[in-house]
């Protein structure tokens, strides 16, 4: 057998036994790439607010105030996100998590709701039961198949990694012998004047070399994920350091004095004016009695990974540390920056259109490598005849 009879094997079984899985990922995947455009165009009223003449936000502690009283007592808030864009409603949210061994994503979440809160007015515009809504579904799907993540994430992974070394086997199987015309033409055009069995072989062969670069951008994101010797490999690569981030665990100190400034206000105050061009804060509560208010600015528009963070006691508002951007290493920037680069956003709208066609040429390969090996099979041998 011939090296690449021999890869062509390889390729062939490896994605017989991953392709389901590839093709449901990389679908999902597509779907969810403009989930915010299609939700906030089908929910306008919901997420945009009419700005009044003096567009000056309530406190926060009475729109929290008024968040909780929409979701209930039973479900307290545990972030909210405030928007810097005068005519975006602010989003706080309640997430309980529900049996860690619960076999699929509806009993690992007891529960997860946000509210939509005019920042102006503290009227409710909205509640979103996240638990179900279609583009959390979407991205379960996308991210452990709608099974509990310790459950669904080692099947995603394992063919996310399957799926890099078929690129990789693909790329070997797609070079010609000779660059010749003819072997040229058969590499990079589709000959769309072929029959239904050439025309699919030339879609799996050319779209995956043109989506190449761009489908293994978006696989090698996702195993940063999926495996933790992976996320491991990718620091240490960009941080040139074994050396694990700083992670200073940090309390709140007064909680024995007297309380006589609201907490919440104070800190995001402080954090608002200090932040004047971020383009949201969000705000994490304290889970417990020695837990702190957890601050993050962000830089970026509809992205995640440009922040600063800082802590403040629960019960003064004092800031207790901050870490900004610039002082992460580029191990923790480049993890950070991982969601971003996987949905395409961290390149803005053209990003997002390529990630969206990548993930389509991924969730295609599947389909178009198995109506190849399908027709193989239908084809029938060589009889000679004989009187």
């Amino acid at each position: 057998m011939t090296f690449k009879k021999a890869i062509g094997k390889i390729h062939l079984w490896l994605g017989l036994s991953s392709g389901l899985v590839v093709f449901i990922v990389a679908l999902t995947g597509c779907i969810y790439v403009f989930q915010k455009e299609i939700t906030e165009a089908v929910h306008h009223d919901t997420y945009f607010v009419t700005v009044p003449a003096s567009a000056r936000p309530l406190p926060v502690s009475r729109l929290t105030k008024a968040a909780q009283a929409a979701l209930g007592s039973g479900q307290p808030l545990n972030f909210f996100v405030a928007h810097r864009q005068p005519d975006r409603a602010w989003e706080f949210s309640a997430f309980k998590a529900g049996d860690p061994d619960a076999l699929t994503y509806f009993s690992a979440i007891r529960y997860y709701r946000s509210v939509l809160i005019n920042p102006y007015t503290a009227e409710v515009t909205g509640v979103v039961d996240h638990k179900y809504e279609f583009f959390n579904i979407v991205k379960y799907l996308h991210w452990s198949l709608l099974l509990n993540t310790p459950y669904g994430q080692p099947i995603v992974g394992i063919a996310t990694l399957i799926f890099v070394i078929m690129l990789i086997s693909g790329m070997i199987l797609w070079w010609p012998k000779k660059w010749n015309k003819t072997n040229v033409n058969k590499s990079f055009r589709v000959k769309w004047s072929a029959g239904r069995k050439r025309v699919n072989y030339d879609l799996h062969n050319v779209s995956g070399f043109y989506g190449l670069l761009f489908t293994a951008i978006l696989a090698l994101t996702g195993l940063v994920w999926a495996f933790d010797w992976f996320q491991k490999l990718v620091y240490v690569s960009a941080a040139l350091s074994t050396a694990a981030p700083e992670n200073k665990e940090i309390s709140s100190l007064d909680s024995g004095k007297v309380v006589t400034v609201n907490a919440l206000d104070r800190s995001f105050h402080y954090a608002d004016s200090l932040y004047p061009q971020a383009d949201r804060i969000g705000v994490s509560m304290p889970f417990s009695g020695t837990a702190v208010y957890d601050i993050s600015a962000y830089a970026g528009k509809e992205v995640y990974y440009h922040f600063d963070e800082l802590r403040f006691d629960q019960y003064s508002g004092r800031l207790l540390y901050s870490k900004p951007y610039a002082a992460k290493n580029r191990g923790e920037k480049l993890i950070g920056m991982n969601y971003d680069i996987h949905v395409g956003a961290i390149w803005g709208l053209p990003g997002k259109i390529i990630a969206f066609v990548a993930g389509l040429i991924a969730a295609g390969l599947p389909v178009t490598g198995f109506l190849i090996w399908l027709g193989r099979r239908k084809k029938k041998k060589y009889v000679p005849y004989t009187k």
